[in-house]
């Protein structure tokens, strides 16, 4: 049996969060075809860095615009497409949202939707975006914190 050649492939994107009424929500998009949800995430352009990837990646695929917050950690997979094993590396940062609307999204996904915490967690697709998701909470729960202290410092 022929080995397939393999090759690395290298993507960035986005964990996109808001906070209403205290209450987490995280932004993910969605397929009809095998009703798969996910987060946004590409390929990088020519001179692209992974947080300008990633940034792009999100405006296009949710059609909201943010704010990158911070890297959250990495996914590593294996496929396989056309006789060539990949190799591949998606790099995740936070984003909060500054503007924009998900009606805008790309057609590449049918659906761009707010999901609660726990509900997001129940509708990804893919067991390492799930981990790199649980990842961001950690991120998001100090940058909270420290946002609601700073807060609170200014109020007295």
């Amino acid at each position: 049996m022929d080995k397939l050649p393999v090759e690395r492939a290298v993507s960035s994107g986005g964990i996109v969060y808001r906070f209403n009424d205290s209450k987490l929500y995280l932004l993910l998009c969605g397929r009809k075809e095998g009703n798969s949800w996910g987060l946004p995430k590409g390929t990088p352009e020519p001179g692209e860095t992974l947080e300008q990837t990633a940034m792009r990646e999100v405006t296009e695929e949710t059609g909201l615009t943010g704010e990158l917050q911070d890297k959250v950690g990495e996914i590593h997979y294996w496929f396989t497409r056309e006789g060539i094993r990949y190799s591949k590396t998606v790099h995740f940062y936070l984003f909060s949202p500054t503007g924009g609307s998900v009606e805008l999204h790309d057609p590449e996904f049918d659906f761009v939707v707010w999901y609660s915490w726990d509900e997001a967690l129940k509708k990804l697709t893919y067991k390492d975006e799930v981990e790199i998701v649980k990842q961001a909470l950690k991120t998001i729960r100090i940058r909270h914190a420290a946002g609601e202290a700073k807060q609170s410092q200014t109020q007295r």
